[in-house]
């Protein structure tokens, strides 16, 4: 059979072309006694069967192997499957075609689903993520690229979140992205981190372009980091957890001292990601946040923004010593410091992950305000 029903988000046509790697012939179809709704809590939507309900979409005909076999590593990376069905076209003809079906268990429906809704909240960022999916074509399962999907659409996030970025620019020659002659990308590596490597041409300051130049970079999903402070006791929240980056680098005492942190899930705003990992973490409520910066940990290899914050919270001694998630396989231990304690770990040289140093730096500046009540509301 060669002609295929989409309901959902391959009705939108760039996504379907990523997917393909050309847009078949498509017309308009609808599949009768069907219902498309949003996924309870997801960004995509599910069809089910319900007694006169019509679900609109269009119909792909000319669809080939290889077009089966594109959409198979696509859709199975969400745990659909092809079910035979009949649909209605505009011109009411009658086709005998397949659909993608989701597992009727796997998902709670939601409101009735719109694709110009989706189109608006989700489409750029879908499409980041599909062609991350759609490079892993040929060399990775559909499994193991669902479980860990969420961080795929995490670095999409990202990437997207950083073209949205116009820092201010006082001092600097002002060269852009138009300045950068990209030769060749490869990914060697994409796990729950990536890999790439870059070979390109840029513009020189002092006229021209540079011969190619080849760099590795290691791409992650940004993170935001909060430093719980209670100005009431004057003290903060340090956490304290194994690091193999620390390890890897011969550090003869890896568990390293954090303020809180966590990478931004997709369809999740800065804040959010602030207040869910304080309580993960470490059990702690925060009230107002205040932002320390936005800023590139190690730019010349690190695609990823960090966003740190301070947040006032309530420290009292008897919070919780262990936190963390055990399906994300944390072991998390707090500790209660004053600031002062943590101004002189500071210069000791106590202090050794660059968002904690610079998160106390900003809190020893506004400690006074802070603790006055005038930025806690």
């Amino acid at each position: 059979m060669d002609a295929l029903f989409f309901y959902g988000t391959l009705r939108y046509a760039p996504l379907l072309g990523l997917v393909l790697g050309r847009v078949p012939d498509l017309v308009d179809a609808t599949l009768a006694d069907h219902l498309v709704s949003w996924a309870e809590g997801e960004s995509f939507p599910m069809i089910e069967g319900c007694a006169g309900a019509t679900a609109t979409g269009v119909l792909a005909t000319g669809i080939t192997a290889e077009d089966r076999a594109r959409l198979d590593h696509y859709e199975g990376a969400f745990a659909y499957r092809l079910a035979q069905v009949e649909v209605r076209t505009g011109g009411g003809e009658r086709v005998a075609a397949e659909v993608y079906l989701p597992d009727a268990a796997a998902w709670t429906a939601g409101a009735r689903w719109s694709l110009g809704d989706w189109v608006r909240d989700w489409g750029l960022l879908t499409l980041e993520a599909a062609a991350e999916v759609m490079g892993l074509y040929g060399t990775e399962t559909p499994e193991s690229i669902a479980a860990r999907f969420g961080m795929i659409r995490a670095r999409a996030q990202s990437r997207l979140r950083s073209g949205a970025w116009h820092r201010p620019q006082t001092v600097g020659a002002g060269f852009t992205r138009a300045d950068i002659a990209l030769d060749r990308v490869d990914r060697p590596y994409t796990k729950f981190f990536a890999i790439e490597e870059y070979s390109a041409r840029h513009r020189l300051f002092g006229g021209g372009l540079s011969a190619p130049v080849s760099r590795a970079v290691f791409r992650a999903a940004d993170a935001v980091t909060v430093l719980p402070y209670d100005p009431e006791r004057d003290r903060v929240l340090l956490i304290e957890q194994v690091r193999l980056g620390a390890y890897a680098h011969g550090d003869p005492a890896p568990w390293l001292l954090e303020p809180v942190a966590g990478i931004i899930d997709a369809g999740e705003s800065e804040e959010t990601t602030a207040r869910r990992e304080a309580q993960e973490e470490a059990g702690v409520q925060i009230g107002a946040l205040h932002p320390v910066g936005r800023y590139y940990p190690s730019p010349g290899g690190v695609a990823q923004v960090l966003i740190s914050y301070v947040g006032i919270a309530d420290l009292p001694d008897d919070l919780p010593a262990i936190g963390g998630l055990d399906a994300e396989g944390e072991d998390i231990r707090s500790h209660l410091v004053s600031l002062d304690a943590a101004l002189e770990m500071l210069t000791s040289g106590e202090l050794a992950v660059a968002p904690l140093i610079i998160s106390v730096q900003w809190l020893a500046r506004h400690r006074e305000t802070l603790r006055g009540g005038s930025l806690t509301a």
